[in-house]
C-alpha cells in the first residue's frame, strides 16, 4: 500500500530538482540572485563583490543583491549563507577566514565549511606586502632580519593580530629567518599606517591594496610580496619566494553555494564568472582593488584548490603554534 505522505514528499522534492534543472538549462537566474558578505559594506570584499555583482547583472539581466553581514569574524556572515535555501539563488562571497582559518583558530563554529557549502568559483588572490617606514634604516629584508638577530626584540611590525593573515604571515617570516619581531596589532589599517609612517612602528604587513597608494607617495618603502612571483605593479619588489624558496601566501576569496544546490546551477555559476573574469578590463579592475583575477577554475579544480587549501593552513598553524579560542 502506498504511502500518500511519502509520495507526496517525493514529488515535491522530485518536482523541486526539475525546476532547479530547468532554471540551470536556461531560464536560470529568473529573479534576482544574492551574495552573502560576511564584510561590512565598504570593505575591500565588498567592493570586489559589488563589482562582480553588476557584470553578472549585465550578463543574466537580473539584480545581484550585495548581502552584507559582518561581525563574529565571519562567524555571521557564513552561518547565515550555510542556513540559506539551495535555491541557486543565495550565494556565499567568502575569503579565507570563513571558509579555511576560522576552523583552526576557533574551538568550534556554528558552520562547517565542508558540509555545509559546495565550492563554484575562485574569483581572485589577494597578495601581502611588507613594507617599512620611510625613516628605517634597512633598505630589504636581509638588512631587517641582520638588524633583529643583532638587536633582538627591537623591531615592531603593525599587523591586523597575531592571529589574523597578516599576523600570521608576519610570524611564517619570522620564524623562518629565524628572528623575533613584535606584532604592534591594530584594527584598522589606516591606524597602522600612520604609526608606521610617523616613524613609532618599523614595519607593517598589510594587503597589498592596503599598500599601494602609500608606496607610490613614498610614505612607505616595499621591502617584499607574498606571491611566488613579483607582482607587475610592483616589479623591483622582491617576493617572498626569492628569499625563501617556494613560500607563497595569499588570501583569496570565492563564492559558494549552500549544500544542497543543484550541480546544473552551481556549474553554470562558475562558468558566468569566468566568462566575466576572462574579460582584460576586469582583470585589470580587479587588480586595481587588490585582487589578481583567476581567469580558468572550474568546479572540480576549485575543490581541489580548497583541500589543498585546508591542508596548507593547518600545516601553518601547528608550525606557528596558534591555538583555537
Amino acid at each position: 500500500m502506498i504511502d500518500r505522505r511519502s509520495f507526496t514528499l517525493s514529488a515535491v522534492a522530485a518536482a523541486a530538482g526539475w525546476q532547479q534543472l530547468a532554471r540551470a538549462q536556461g531560464a536560470w537566474p529568473d529573479k534576482p540572485v544574492k551574495l552573502i558578505l560576511s564584510q561590512p559594506a565598504g570593505s575591500g570584499p565588498d567592493i570586489l563583490a559589488r563589482y562582480l555583482g553588476e557584470q553578472l547583472s549585465r550578463t543574466w539581466k537580473q539584480p545581484v543583491i550585495i548581502d552584507n553581514k559582518p561581525g563574529g569574524q565571519n562567524v555571521i556572515g557564513a552561518q547565515a549563507a550555510a542556513r540559506s535555501p539551495a535555491d541557486g539563488y543565495t550565494f556565499y562571497y567568502a575569503t579565507t577566514a570563513a571558509m579555511v582559518t576560522n576552523v583552526y583558530t576557533f574551538k568550534a563554529l556554528p558552520y562547517d565549511p565542508v558540509k555545509d557549502f559546495v565550492p563554484v568559483r575562485l574569483i581572485g588572490r589577494s597578495p601581502f606586502v611588507i613594507a617599512a617606514s620611510a625613516s628605517f634604516p634597512a633598505k630589504d629584508l636581509a638588512e631587517v632580519f641582520a638588524k633583529a638577530k643583532a638587536q633582538p626584540g627591537s623591531i615592531g611590525i603593525a599587523t591586523e593580530g597575531p592571529k589574523t593573515f597578516s599576523g600570521m604571515l608576519a610570524d611564517s617570516v619570522a620564524q623562518m629567518a629565524g628572528v623575533k619581531l613584535n606584532h604592534v596589532p591594530y584594527t584598522k589599517a589606516t591606524d597602522a599606517l600612520q604609526d608606521v609612517i610617523g616613524g613609532r612602528v618599523q614595519l607593517v604587513c598589510l594587503p597589498d591594496a592596503a599598500l599601494t597608494a602609500y608606496i607610490k607617495g613614498g610614505q612607505v618603502r616595499a621591502l617584499a610580496t607574498s606571491t611566488a612571483q613579483r607582482l607587475s605593479e610592483m616589479p623591483t619588489v622582491p617576493s617572498l619566494s626569492e628569499t625563501f624558496p617556494g613560500f607563497e601566501y595569499t588570501g583569496w576569496n570565492g563564492i559558494f553555494a549552500p549544500a544542497g544546490t543543484a550541480p546544473e546551477i552551481v556549474a553554470r555559476m562558475n562558468r558566468d564568472v569566468e566568462a566575466v573574469l576572462r574579460q582584460p578590463e576586469v582583470a585589470q579592475r580587479l587588480q586595481a582593488l587588490g585582487s589578481l583575477a583567476e581567469p580558468k577554475m572550474s568546479v572540480q579544480e576549485f575543490d581541489a584548490f580548497m583541500r589543498g587549501e585546508r591542508d596548507r593552513w593547518s600545516r601553518l598553524v601547528k608550525t606557528l603554534g596558534i591555538q583555537p579560542e
